[in-house]
């Protein structure tokens, strides 16, 4: 068994919101800029996080979960990125503990040092209480230390140091900062695509993290995150050769169907499939293909702008009148609909191709890790999504939890539509990589 060695740490916090991502990439650009081989990971079923992620570090930003990616899948990926990387960043989801499997088990499995991100705005000797816990709540977990965010003032950050048991744990204080701060709304954070100063809000995190003993972390400071990353016993099976071969795909890509795993896309790559990528809210006419993936995103947000592309409207519904296959999730499956009603309750018409409405809501209506079964296997992934769907077609079948969980209600339903089934649709983000097969033959016209 060969191992691969890096200077690598899991960016963690008692719960969402707490900044994570703001240090995680802080930490990213800071290091970059010095010049550093950075390579960061996002733990769990996250789309919106590594594009922040990924414009920090300047290289591809993958996910790590050990039920939907694999533990196999985890441990690659990680040995790979330890043989060229000088340092290896993983930002965790949700609280530390939380999930099943949480950041911590992935933390645990690997031997990743974890550190601890506290929004201290609210507290002072607390900090310390909180500290204390996510260190020693589970035995064998290395801990890296804790850094406070969105401080109020220098006072306000002794104080926080003060209630550190252990005052070696005090990674530094981050101020609370407007420069820095990254927007959020209903999914989670604004891609760093859609602002123009995503660039300078990053830097400016960096500059801050850099003024911290965090931030002055040198060389030498690193070695004390050194991990060594075996690569599996048992890798995960080669993908099908050929099994996309001489397919065009086109991906919708664009700022409403935005949530593309890159791991999903090396998967259609890799099984021989040509994809070209193009942009409902701007292109006229959909580019020459056999296949069509309309993946999530926000298509409620450019409902108008949908609406009004008449042309690309044809165009789908004559790519459907041909038998080509289509895989919709989640945002894409939202847009084959008659109509989306957006929360202000302002009704928009959409593509027609699916008979139903699509409705917003300010709750969620579904989170959570699930399986698919199509034709050639069970596809692994996840939900989330604050829309719910009225229609008349039956599902044709629909998701089950993941292994140890419970759904709340039925799973996502599967709806298969069009001339000989070519439409597949579902708010299920699949995972292709979890099953090649089953992935292809969601884009196969003789796939059922």
């Amino acid at each position: 068994m060969s191992a691969s060695s890096c200077p690598a740490i899991l960016i963690a916090a008692p719960a969402s919101g707490q900044g994570k991502t703001t240090v995680a990439s802080a930490l990213a650009r800071l290091h970059a800029r010095q010049g550093r081989r950075v390579r960061v990971f996002k733990c769990g079923p996250d789309f919106l996080d590594p594009h922040w992620l990924t414009l920090a570090s300047g290289s591809p930003v993958y996910q790590l979960d050990l039920w939907m990616t694999g533990e196999s899948d985890c441990a690659q990926r990680l040995h790979d990125a330890a043989l060229d990387a000088d340092l290896i960043i993983v930002e965790g989801v949700m609280g530390l503990f939380d999930g099943e499997p949480s950041a911590a088990d992935l933390a645990q499995r690997f031997g990743l040092p974890v550190l601890a991100v506290l929004d201290a705005s609210a507290m002072a000797g607390t900090f310390g209480a909180l500290a204390w816990g996510l260190q020693h709540y589970r035995e064998g977990l290395r801990f890296a230390g804790v850094l406070a965010n969105r401080v109020a003032s220098e006072g306000h950050a002794g104080m926080l140091r003060d209630g550190l048991r252990d005052p070696e744990q005090w990674q530094g204080a981050l101020m609370r900062s407007e420069a820095f701060t990254l927007p959020e709304r209903h999914l989670g954070l604004v891609m760093a695509s859609e602002l123009d100063d995503a660039m300078v809000r990053l830097d400016a995190a960096a500059d801050a993290l850099a003024t911290t003993p965090l931030g002055q972390m040198g060389e030498a400071d690193l070695q004390a995150w050194a991990v060594s990353f075996d690569a599996p016993d048992s890798p995960e099976a080669a993908f099908p050769s050929g099994g996309l071969q001489g397919r065009t795909i086109a991906v919708a890509r664009d700022a409403a169907f935005c949530f593309l795993y890159a791991a999903n896309i090396d998967c259609l790559q890799a099984l021989g499939a040509q994809l070209v990528y193009f942009s409902p809210l701007q292109d006229q006419a959909l580019p020459a293909c056999d296949a069509l993936w309309l993946p999530g995103g926000y298509p409620e947000l450019h409902a108008e702008a949908l609406a009004a592309n008449a042309v690309m409207k044809a165009g789908i519904a004559e790519h459907v009148q041909a038998g080509k296959p289509v895989w919709a999730e989640c945002g894409g499956m939202m847009a084959l609909f008659d109509q989306i009603t957006t929360v202000d309750g302002s009704s928009y018409p959409m593509w027609g191709v699916l008979p139903g409405s699509v409705t917003l809501q300010k709750r969620l209506a579904a989170l959570g890790p699930q399986q698919l079964e199509v034709a050639g296997g069970i596809l692994r992934g996840h939900a989330f999504h604050y829309s719910t769907v009225a229609t008349d077609l039956a599902p044709l079948a629909r998701t089950t939890a993941a292994p140890g969980r419970k759904l709340r209600g039925a799973g996502e339903a599967l709806y298969v539509s069009g001339p000989s089934g070519a439409v597949k649709a579902s708010y299920f983000h699949a995972w292709f990589a979890s099953n090649p097969l089953a992935a292809a033959a969601l884009f196969l016209k003789d796939a059922s």
